[in-house]
């Protein structure tokens, strides 16, 4: 990826950004695979989540790939920590 500049024009090499992209924690469920959420004694009460939903996640969990410049990850479904409330884009690493 070429680098980019953010918004205060640093400059920010592909490097650091791959490297901030990897270490999210936050994202969207776009589909629940077919297995998730079906062992009872992880989730004895279901799923946390559901399609659509923004949910909190470990860093550098899952398999992450881009697709024409958007981040995608795989994760398990154990690696869901919560599902936020409101506007997620207040959300951020610490």
């Amino acid at each position: 990826m070429p680098e980019e500049k953010s918004k205060s024009l640093i400059e920010m090499p592909a490097e650091v950004r791959d490297r901030e992209w990897a270490a999210e924690v936050r994202g969207e469920v776009m589909e629940l695979g077919p297995d998730a959420y079906r062992d009872p004694q992880k989730f004895p009460t279901g799923p946390w989540c559901k399609q659509g939903d923004c949910v909190i996640m470990r860093s550098y969990s899952g398999t992450r790939f881009t697709i024409r410049g958007h981040l995608y990850a795989l994760i398990n479904d154990d690696t869901v920590a919560g599902v936020v409330e409101g506007d997620p884009g207040e959300v951020s690493r610490a």
